[in-house]
């Protein structure tokens, strides 16, 4: 069935590849992503969203992120992403794959990481793992030990701190080209807002909708602003949010407004209290979660969302 998905994809774009029968379906599926990312090359349009597709990642950003490196000036090809799970499904992968990137990951849970040396394409690739709950204290001291400089991509999806680990993350050293941040469309996009920081943050403990978690857009594209980063979009899913170095912005990738950039999720992920998806979407989400506090980054103050 893949197989003949890829035939009529080639025939399609115009290139064709031969699939030997004993090929995995991984492997069918990096020959498809390497086809699309071909096909950008002939592609015009500037807007992100249009590059979108999806190999390994949870959404469109597999395609986001091939077409921001092959028009921006990255000077290391390596990532750090941290919040990867078991790392099947994730942003850097495809470009590890691909792309044979470097890469460091962290997640909470040793398990997941420690699962990494069972896959039988672990030993291919430069991928260095450490089980780790990433917090103000420590995510400096973590990003130090990989020894990296000038990095291409720094990943934060964590659920919970994120805004308040990217305020805290030195990047004088890692000074990476992109950066790409989980924010949470739920907050809305007018509000400088973020959850509390508490150090063991886990957004199912927190409410059982597991809707509330992270920060707004407006409240990451400030940090993001301060530390020397141009939002220039996010992907369709409304989940991820792509910012550049300012130095590194050009004809083929551009600064967006918040306003112009931001894009409302429509998956529906939200739980009932016994944990069973509740298929909440629109307006209804944020009712879920409504008084419940925030921190507001403009007032330095706590208010009801």
């Amino acid at each position: 069935m893949i197989k003949n998905a890829i035939k009529k994809i080639s025939r399609l774009i115009g290139n064709s590849i031969s699939i030997p029968a004993n090929e995995n379906d991984e492997t069918l599926l990096l020959s498809v992503g390497c086809m699309l990312s071909n096909q950008q090359w002939s592609m015009q349009s500037h807007n992100i969203n249009d590059y979108e597709f999806k190999i390994f990642s949870q959404f469109g950003d597999d395609g986001i992120i091939q077409y921001l490196i092959k028009h921006i000036e990255i000077k290391n090809e390596i990532f750090i992403e941290f919040g990867t799970e078991n790392y099947l499904e994730s942003n850097t992968r495809f470009l590890m794959m691909h792309n044979n990137w470097s890469g460091f990951i962290m997640d909470g849970s040793s398990d997941s990481l420690n699962s990494l040396k069972n896959q039988s394409w672990f030993w291919k690739y430069d991928l260095t793992y450490k089980p780790a709950f990433i917090d103000k204290e420590n995510i400096n001291d973590l990003l130090e030990s990989t020894g990296f400089s000038n990095i291409g991509l720094l990943n934060i999806d964590i659920d919970g701190n994120d805004y308040h680990i990217l305020t805290e993350i030195d990047l004088s050293k890692l000074n990476p080209s992109i950066i790409v941040v989980e924010y949470n469309s739920t907050f809305g996009k007018d509000r400088l807002i973020t959850v509390p920081y508490n150090k063991n943050f886990n957004r199912t403990k927190k409410h059982y909708s597991n809707l509330f978690w992270g920060a707004s857009l407006p409240a990451i594209h400030l940090a993001a602003s301060e530390k020397g980063y141009s939002l220039i979009g996010c992907n369709l899913a409304g989940n991820n949010a792509y910012f550049v170095r300012k130095d590194l912005l050009n004809e083929k990738v551009k600064e967006l407004s918040i306003e112009k950039g931001y894009k409302e999720s429509k998956f529906r992920d939200s739980r009932n209290e016994n944990y069973s998806l509740s298929y909440i979407a629109g307006k209804e989400r944020f009712a879920m979660i409504e008084g419940l506090e925030v921190f507001n980054i403009k007032t330095n103050h706590q208010e009801k969302l």
